[in-house]
C-alpha cells in the first residue's frame, strides 16, 4: 500500500498486512476506480486517519462504523465524524441525542469528532473507502480483513478496552474480542432506520466511563468543544 500515513504504533505490527497480496489487490482496485473517473472518499491521505490520530497504546474505547460517508465533503477518516462546516448526519444526530439523555451533554453544533480521537477513542470504520454516492460500494474488497487485524491488535492489549458495536455489521467484529476482559457494548445502529429499536436508552457513554474509571483510567470527555 505504499507508505501509508498512520502512527508508527500501528504501522509496525500491521506491516504484514500491508505486504499481503490482498492489500495489493485492494490498491489495484482503488487505482482502477480512480482511473475510471470515480470519486473515492475520503481522500487518500485520510484513509488511515483513525490510526494516525489514536495510537495503539492510547486506545481506550473503540467505536466501529460500517463505511465512510459517501457525500461531498463529509468523510475524513473517522467513523461517524464529518469535516467542520458540514451538516451533522442523521446517525450522529441520534448519537448526540443518546449522549444528552445519558450524560446531559447538549448536542454539539458540529459533527467533527477529533476531540474524541485525541483522547483514545478509536473511530474506526470496517471499510475505509467508498465511491461517491454509493454506500457499501467498497465492501468485500479487502478492507474488512485489514480492520479485523486492527481489532485483533486492540484485543491483545494488556489494558481492558471498551468496544461500542452498533449494528449487526459492527457486531461481526466481536468474534475477535475477548468479552471476558474487555467491555463489549452491543446495540442496534444509531441510524434513523434502527435507533428506535434499541439504540436509545443504552447509555453507552456513561457505561464506558464507569468501566474506564474502574480500571484506574481517566473518563472520556465526550463534550465536544466549539469549532
Amino acid at each position: 500500500m505504499g507508505d501509508p500515513k498512520l502512527h508508527p504504533s500501528w504501522l509496525e505490527p500491521l506491516r504484514g498486512e500491508f505486504a499481503d497480496p490482498y492489500m495489493a489487490a485492494l490498491r489495484e482496485f482503488l487505482v482502477a476506480e480512480k482511473a475510471a473517473g470515480k470519486r473515492i472518499f475520503p481522500q487518500g491521505s485520510d484513509w488511515f486517519r483513525a490510526l494516525d490520530l489514536t495510537p495503539l497504546d492510547d486506545v481506550r474505547v473503540v467505536i466501529l462504523g460500517q463505511d465512510p460517508y459517501h457525500g461531498e465533503g463529509q468523510a475524513h477518516g473517522l467513523c461517524f465524524s464529518v469535516r467542520p462546516g458540514t451538516r451533522t448526519p442523521p446517525s450522529l444526530v441520534n448519537i448526540y441525542k443518546e449522549m444528552e439523555a445519558d450524560l446531559g451533554i447538549p448536542p454539539a453544533r458540529h459533527g467533527f469528532l477529533e476531540h474524541w480521537a485525541e483522547q483514545g477513542v478509536l473511530l474506526l470504520n470496517a471499510v475505509l473507502t467508498v465511491q461517491m454516492g454509493l454506500a457499501a460500494s467498497h465492501q468485500g474488497r479487502g478492507w474488512e480483513r485489514f480492520t479485523d487485524a486492527v481489532i485483533r491488535l486492540v484485543n491483545a492489549r494488556e489494558k481492558p478496552v471498551v468496544f461500542m458495536l452498533w449494528g449487526s455489521h459492527a457486531q461481526k467484529k466481536a468474534a475477535f474480542v475477548d468479552a471476558g476482559r474487555h467491555l463489549v457494548l452491543r446495540s442496534p445502529h444509531p441510524s434513523p432506520l434502527s435507533a428506535h429499536t434499541g439504540f436509545f436508552g443504552t447509555k453507552p457513554f456513561s457505561k464506558a466511563n464507569a468501566f474506564l474509571v474502574a480500571q484506574g483510567e481517566k473518563p472520556i470527555d465526550w463534550a465536544l468543544p466549539p469549532l
